[in-house]
């Protein structure tokens, strides 16, 4: 006993819990949270996003009283749409669970969307802010559009009634060449569609194998602001704004409103009226250009006219160029008549004073006539010819006829000639058009009238009835036992017949309708009628 006094006494408290290891409860609180959490909607504001080298996105999702870790995994955020900034609230759709490294629980983002139309309305101004710091929404930017365009280039979805809008209205006002770029317009790679879609007409070379637009349309339906988000990334923004090619954005409705808009060269309000803005009314424009050719004729005529009015005033002032030349030829024929008096009168003198000189100056004779008649030849060798005073006038007024005739005859009579042709060409052509058309009716009306008429039932072992009214019989009542019908025939004529039974081979008294056959009665007229009694 003594012993058993003396023994040490331990005081440790003994326990039967279990013991784990770190890593087993860290594995256990992970199952835990993803069977319990295996798909959650979350919704929260971002805050720190960050993107190390590896890709991956982390961030923080906080409200006004607790803080959530996120990450999104490489492969996922290659293909969100949204990209994660600070303070935007946002719905993140994924699983929670643990990081064992750091003991802590964190939500792995398979989705991310906008939490509500105030966070994208806030998101968009952000972006729209940023770009036009860019100087990409800037006026000076803008190009006009051309007023016919050859191609015009259609980027928009080939299955919605957009496009068969854009097709209507162009042929309506001016049919065009259009290519179209089928594109989705709604959902994750519409963005990056319509972005390349700009880019691949911007490409084109012009006198290609497919040709270069002259004008893009941007065009889709209307639909709420999630489903035209597409018309608001940056990629798209940034394609409409790089592009060459004038482009016309046609979003939505009229109280719709794009980032696409804002760097496009002009904004319709419609698919429909981009339509419209692409090209101009076709009859108008045939209009306009008849009245300036009108105009144009008119003015050359009165032109014409003023001419010929100024030129007859000038003619009238100038005179008559023969009355111009008498005074001078008159002059020129007593020029020359004293010349004839005078020459004999001189001679004489000269004989004269020979003679009173002698015989010294008689020998001298010789030589002064021949001095004399010198003298003579070079004064009418100076003398103008008629003819050659006459023949500049002459030139003058021939030039001044050809320049009036060609001018008030010539020409005009040319342009009506020319526009006689014109007249004569268009009237022929509509007369073969209206022959053609004439002749196309009337082979339709030959074909409609033997498609109605009874002689291709005839044809096929039918007989037309004809009753003895002259008129075809449609139903058997219409005839009675006893009446006498013509049977007509396609090829061999006609026959006569005399009907025996009333309708389905009865005789009339079966007409009643009743269940049993009866005896038929003889008629009897008036005379034989009994007594009621």
């Amino acid at each position: 006993m003594a012993g058993d006094a003396t023994a040490p006494v331990s005081n440790a408290p003994v326990s039967n819990a279990p013991e784990f290891r770190v890593s087993e409860i860290s594995g256990a609180i992970k199952r835990t949270l993803e069977d319990a959490f295996g798909y959650v909607r979350v919704r929260g504001e971002v805050s720190r996003p960050r993107m190390p080298a590896s890709g991956h996105v982390y961030l923080t999702l906080k409200d006004d009283k607790a803080v959530l870790d996120g990450v999104i995994w490489r492969g996922v955020a290659a293909r969100l749409s949204l990209r994660p900034e600070e303070g935007l609230e946002v719905i993140a759709t994924g699983r929670i669970t643990t990081f064992a490294g750091q003991s802590k629980y964190q939500l792995v983002i398979e989705q991310l969307e906008l939490a509500g139309e105030g966070a994208l309305l806030k998101l968009l101004e952000e972006r729209k802010r940023r770009l036009a710091a860019e100087g990409l929404f800037a006026a000076e930017r803008k190009r006009s559009l051309p007023y016919l365009p050859e191609t015009i280039g259609v980027v928009t979805s080939p299955t919605g009634a957009v496009i068969r809008d854009i097709l209507h209205r162009l042929a309506d006002r001016f049919p065009r060449r259009v290519l179209v770029w089928p594109v989705r317009v709604q959902g994750e790679t519409a963005a990056a569609e319509i972005a390349a879609a700009i880019h691949g007409f911007e490409v084109l070379r012009p006198g290609g194998l497919v040709p270069r637009p002259d004008v893009l349309i941007v065009a889709r339906g209307g639909g709420s602001l999630e489903d035209l988000m597409a018309f608001n990334e940056e990629a798209v923004v940034r394609a409409a704004a790089a592009g060459t090619i004038p482009l016309i954005s046609a979003v939505g409705h009229e109280t719709d409103t794009t980032l696409i808009d804002f760097a496009a060269d002009c904004r319709a309000p419609t698919p429909t009226a981009a339509a419209e803005m692409a090209v101009p009314v076709r009859a108008e424009l045939r209009a306009d250009l008849s009245a300036i050719e009108q105009r144009r004729l008119t003015g050359m005529v009165r032109a014409l006219e003023d001419r010929r009015v100024r030129l007859e005033g000038l003619a009238r002032g100038l005179g008559e160029p023969l009355r111009l030349l008498e005074a001078a030829m008159q002059r020129l024929d007593d020029r020359g008549e004293r010349l004839d008096r005078a020459l004999p009168a001189r001679l004489e003198r000269e004989v004269l004073s020979l003679t009173v000189l002698g015989d010294r100056h008689r020998r001298a004779l010789p030589a002064l006539v021949d001095r004399a008649a010198t003298r003579l030849v070079g004064a009418a060798a100076r003398l103008p010819r008629p003819g050659a005073l006459l023949e500049r006038p002459r030139y003058r007024l021939q030039s001044t006829g050809g320049r009036l005739r060609r001018g008030l005859v010539d020409r005009p009579v040319a342009e009506a000639r020319r526009r006689l042709d014109e007249l004569s060409d268009r009237m022929a052509r509509a007369g073969r058009r209206r022959l053609v058309e004439a002749d196309r009716r009337l082979t339709a009306q030959a074909q409609l009238l033997r498609s109605l008429s009874h002689e291709g039932v005839l044809e096929r072992g039918f007989a037309l009835v004809i009753g003895p009214a002259g008129t075809p019989v449609k139903d058997a009542r219409a005839v009675s036992p006893g009446d006498r019908v013509d049977l007509r025939f396609r090829r061999d004529g006609r026959v006569g017949a005399v009907i025996e039974g009333g309708p389905a081979g009865r005789s009339p008294s079966d007409r009643s309708g009743g269940s049993s056959p009866r005896p038929s009665r003889p008629r009897r007229g008036p005379a034989d009628q009994g007594s009621l009694f």
